[in-house]
């Protein structure tokens, strides 16, 4: 990218020329199947997820891994088992597999992502929700973000969510990501208590009519609790993309705030005295 800028401004390349340049660098093709989206980061701070459902196992584990080798990491949800020894035998041993339930994140060796000063809380109504509350906490953490999960605080049990919800607000969370299946009762509960963004997941988890998440998906969009935001089922990527957007724009607005309360100071210390 710096070398198609130095040619753009010493004249080599057009405009229009760049332009093309930068966008072929933002794509990259593997064997005809599949183009990576290696620009998303730049433009977004959130890296690109592989799908691994659909694809074979040694498919989705080449793309994971080409990923880590230009961006330092790969990341890839709903895996097989299959998907997952395959991804063992393409890392290699020349690359970490952080393993997130049925997701994980492939790391070259050296790398960690630029930490973004925020903080979000991913909490589950019950541990089968935890795959998929596991994908929005990959993604955060790939983006730089500190989490903290609390499991299994669902409703049935009013009390046991009460002193972790207040832990995850006294240690300073930015937005807060709540899955749920069966009902689906528990974020609108967490929303209409904090002044935090919410993020309900609606997880498929459930049986009879309104199962497979559909109970709880209806429950969230019709929550009381005004200013829940919801995603589709299962969507805990999307779930994670919108906590650390979420998240980024909080540390941004801090370190904003700062610097001008810096530069006041400044102003105040180069004052001259009044006579």
């Amino acid at each position: 990218m710096k070398d198609v800028l130095r040619r753009l401004v010493e004249g080599e390349l057009t405009e229009e020329e760049a332009l093309v340049e930068l966008r072929a660098i933002q794509l990259d093709e593997l064997e005809g199947r599949a183009r990576l989206d290696l620009g998303r980061w730049l433009r977004r701070g959130i890296p690109e997820v592989v799908l691994a459902a659909g694809k074979s196992p040694a498919d989705a584990a080449a793309l994971a891994v080409a990923m880590a080798e230009r961006h330092g990491q790969g990341l890839i949800s709903r895996m097989t088992p299959e998907h997952r020894a395959a991804l063992e035998v393409a890392a290699a041993g020349a690359y970490e597999i952080v393993e997130y339930a049925t997701s994980a994140r492939v790391v070259r060796p050296g790398y960690a992502p630029t930490s973004i000063d925020a903080r979000a809380g991913v909490l589950t109504a019950g541990t089968s929700d935890l795959p998929v509350a596991n994908e929005a906490r990959m993604v955060l953490e790939a983006a730089g973000v500190e989490v903290r999960m609390e499991a299994d605080l669902g409703v049935a049990g009013l009390h046991r969510f009460v002193a972790p919800l207040a832990a995850l607000l006294e240690w300073g969370a930015d937005v807060l990501v709540v899955a749920a299946g069966m009902d689906g009762v528990l974020p609108g509960l967490v929303a209409g208590l904090v002044a935090l963004p919410v993020i309900g997941v609606p997880v498929s988890t459930g049986y009879g009519r309104g199962g497979a998440g559909e109970a709880a998906l209806l429950t969230m969009l019709q929550s009381c609790s005004t200013g829940l935001t919801v995603v589709n089922i299962d969507n805990g990527v999307g779930a994670g993309t919108a906590a650390v957007l979420v998240a980024a724009r909080a540390a941004a607005g801090r370190a904003a705030s700062a610097a001008a309360d810096a530069r006041g100071r400044s102003r105040t210390r180069t004052r001259s005295p009044r006579r």
